[in-house]
């Protein structure tokens, strides 16, 4: 067995679990094909380069990923830390300047006795060490983050025996149930909820308010209410993509607004066709209608059909809330397209990042299907302590000897982790948001208060799982 564990990508999650492994007594090769190879987005030459916002979100323990970073400080995260040292005024969120941060998490890898950091690249090419080669008979830790090589990629392909390893992100937004104006959205799947001939219409509608519309909401439009939506859509502001990523993603998927251009009725022949369902308010067809689709078992989040866009995050709040019932929507994750590497976790991994298939391979950030800098970072640090059970394990010669590290799923790290290992037909990227979390037992309608109990709830969890970490 190999005295060491290897780790694949010197980013967030990367350097993260190279510092838990190392300060544990575990020596660690971290492999960093940077300075002498660089992704189409990066350029400095450190570790945890950050390539988009300098920001690490809010700090407000009623925010999802406030509350994250509240979870990791009690962790002894590094990065987390160096954030805080390298702040730049932001009011309640935190950002850092982006060079000092890099340039600190990096020496504070180097300074480190058990870490030796390997800059080349790994992948199944003439000239570079395999992948297969790291992970027989050692422990391997995969962090290369969304613009993995395609040398890699293609060895990660063959291991997992697997198709679902996706080369761009296309996803519509995700609203919280709670938010929908229920006196407007009605369940409903296609043809199976219109009104029937010899139905009246209070027995029609006491019928869709006890239906679960196989798991549909719908949103009706009269053509006001869709012409005022189509002229803002079709207005709206964009982010604009890399270039290398233009080509990739419009073959794959057609962003909401770009379909929009091509008409004001395009949108009503495709996904917001009103064929099939009767309007609550009127009892007749209506004009267009926006479906959403159950995204969770718990049947708490919903996606929106058909709407996978490249708008701007403060742009989709504003126009989608135009659509009738999401007048007062909280997006517990926006759209997005870009290129984004991401396995089909659910599928591959358990809720340590362990590969089902090989277990000497651990998987961690934005790779997985978490999203965002301070989630990535969590992911690095909960592969990196089962990582290092598995490492421990083997070397005593008793696999079963040391128990997986499972976070409570009423930890926002836990819910992360339930997340990307649970069964989900639509599997899509997600960041920390508390849609993800188990409700409360007691119905709360103050957001506020809500947010601060799950978030207390999350602290007091996390205590208790300390002792095993």
């Amino acid at each position: 067995m190999k005295e060491y564990i290897s780790i694949i990508g010197g980013g967030l999650a990367g350097s993260e679990a190279a510092y838990q492994i190392a300060k544990r007594g575990i020596k660690v090769k971290l492999y960093e094909m940077k300075p002498n190879k660089f992704s189409a987005a990066h350029s400095n030459k450190n570790l945890a380069e950050i390539v988009c916002s300098n920001s690490f979100k809010s700090n407000l323990h009623t925010n999802a990923c406030g509350l994250l970073k509240e979870e990791l400080r009690l962790l002894d995260s590094l990065l987390i830390k160096t954030a805080d040292e390298t702040a730049v005024p932001a009011g309640q969120a935190l950002a850092v300047d982006r060079e000092k941060f890099s340039e600190r998490v990096t020496k504070k890898i180097e300074s480190l006795e058990n870490v030796e950091i390997i800059r080349t690249e790994v992948g199944k090419t003439a000239n570079n060490i395999s992948l297969r080669e790291l992970a027989s008979n050692g422990i391997v830790i995969i962090a290369t983050g969304p613009l993995t090589s395609d040398s890699l990629s293609k060895e990660i392909i063959e291991i997992t025996a697997d198709d679902g390893l996706h080369f761009y992100d296309a996803a519509a937004p995700i609203i919280e149930k709670d938010s929908i104006d229920m006196n407007i959205a009605f369940w409903g799947d296609r043809y199976s909820e219109e009104r029937g001939k010899e139905e009246s219409v209070e027995e029609w509608k006491e019928r869709l308010k006890n239906s679960n519309g196989n798991g549909y909401i719908n949103l009706p439009m009269n053509k006001e209410e869709y012409e005022r939506f189509w002229n803002e859509l079709v207005k709206a502001q964009v982010v604009e993509l890399h270039e290398f990523e233009k080509r990739e993603i419009f073959e794959g998927c057609m962003p909401v607004e770009v379909m929009a251009k091509r008409g004001v009725d395009t949108l009503r022949f495709g996904p917001l066709k009103p064929v099939g369902f009767t309007d609550l308010r009127t009892g007749r067809r209506p004009y267009a209608v926006v479906q959403l689709r159950q995204d969770n078992s718990e049947g708490n989040l919903f996606n929106m059909v058909g709407f996978q866009t490249n708008l701007k995050f403060g742009e989709q709040k504003r126009v989608f809330r135009l659509i009738p019932g999401l007048e007062n929507a909280e997006f517990i994750k926006y759209g997005v397209m870009h290129r984004n590497t991401f396995i089909n976790s659910p599928e591959l991994l358990d809720e340590t990042y362990n590969l089902k298939k090989n277990k000497n391979i651990f998987f961690a950030g934005q790779i997985t299907g978490v999203e965002g800098y301070v989630e990535s970072i969590a992911s690095g640090l909960v592969a990196a302590l089962n990582a290092i059970s598995k490492f421990e394990s083997l070397k005593s010669g008793k696999e079963k000897n040391k128990e997986k590290v499972v976070f409570s799923e009423y930890t926002m790290i836990g819910a992360l982790s339930k997340y990307i290992s649970t069964p989900n037909q639509n599997f899509q990227p997600m960041n920390a948001n508390f849609g993800i979390l188990p409700t409360l037992e007691e119905k709360i309608k103050d957001k506020k208060l809500k947010y601060t109990k799950l978030a207390d709830r999350a602290i007091n969890k996390l205590q208790e799982n300390i002792t095993i970490v």
